[in-house]
């Protein structure tokens, strides 16, 4: 959405955070003076943040040559993805190419003051808030706004065509139904589920397009819907694993066993339309 004020500058990046996929660390007093600036916040293992990276990481590929630059914060949700061991395979997994800070301290979380993720922000050239966004949704207004800057800074410039909706919920006026809240099996965000034994099963229903599981570790997740015959989902490094998709929003029945290593942090459903 755009800013109540015009005069909202962006914030200076603190010097000491560690970055991935850049030599040195960015200025964005330079930066801003060069064009605009796209600053997205995400954690590589939760659901809204990896539905909407695609969105970012098409944004920067289609205009960076334009004078997009594009900055990845990660501000961990969960204790498994503050591990910096794990960031970089993260990055690599999810395709990401534009510089990413790790952001664990949550030093430019709280400048930006973000409520949630992802977090989303553009700066016009000199540094000044364009657009903002919280949470999935308004890809097509957010690129919108990347298109505007960019013609500002260049009056030839002649944009692509729109990315289209990678998913029907994502359409600009599309109905969803709300899904699910996050389930928690291990009693909270910071506490995860690990089967005991191998016969320990974990239940639930959902009414949703989809659940994931944010999952530390290696290992195989066996995933039940309604009864039917058992899916195995590989493991390979932590992250978040889709256990079910759905063409619309339905009610389901879900069992999940993990083998021995694994952590489950967090279930959590996608938005479907009805």
């Amino acid at each position: 959405m755009r800013p109540e004020r015009a005069n909202i500058a962006a914030p200076e990046l603190p010097g000491r955070l560690r970055w991935l996929g850049a030599e040195r660390s960015p200025r964005m007093a330079e930066l801003c003076a060069a064009g605009p600036v796209l600053v997205h916040f995400f954690d590589f293992a939760q659901l809204n943040s990896i539905r909407a990276m695609p969105y970012a990481n098409a944004w920067h590929e289609r205009y960076r040559e334009a004078g997009l630059t594009t900055l990845g914060i990660h501000s961990p949700r969960f204790r498994f993805t503050a591990e910096r061991a794990a960031l970089a395979p993260a990055l690599e997994r999810l395709g990401i190419r534009h510089p990413v800070a790790d952001d664990s301290r949550y030093a430019v979380w709280h400048d930006y003051g973000c409520r949630g993720w992802p977090s989303l922000f553009l700066w016009g050239q000199g540094g000044a808030l364009r657009w903002f966004h919280f949470g999935e949704g308004e890809y097509a207004a957010t690129e919108l706004a990347i298109v505007e800057e960019l013609a500002a800074l260049d009056p030839g410039f002649e944009p692509p065509a729109a990315l289209e909706p990678l998913r029907p919920s994502d359409a600009p006026g599309a109905m969803v139904a709300p899904p699910t809240e996050e389930v928690f099996p291990g009693g909270g965000a910071s506490e995860p589920w690990r089967p005991v034994a191998a016969a320990d099963l974990l239940e639930l229903r959902y009414e949703a397009g989809g659940a994931h599981a944010s999952v530390d570790g290696a290992g195989e997740l066996r995933v039940t819907v309604d009864g039917d015959v058992e899916r195995l989902v590989e493991v390979e490094a932590p992250g978040l694993y889709d256990l079910a998709e759905h063409p619309h929003h339905e009610r389901h029945e879900l069992a999940l066993r993990a083998g021995p290593g694994l952590a489950v942090y967090s279930i959590s459903f996608s938005a479907g339309v009805p």
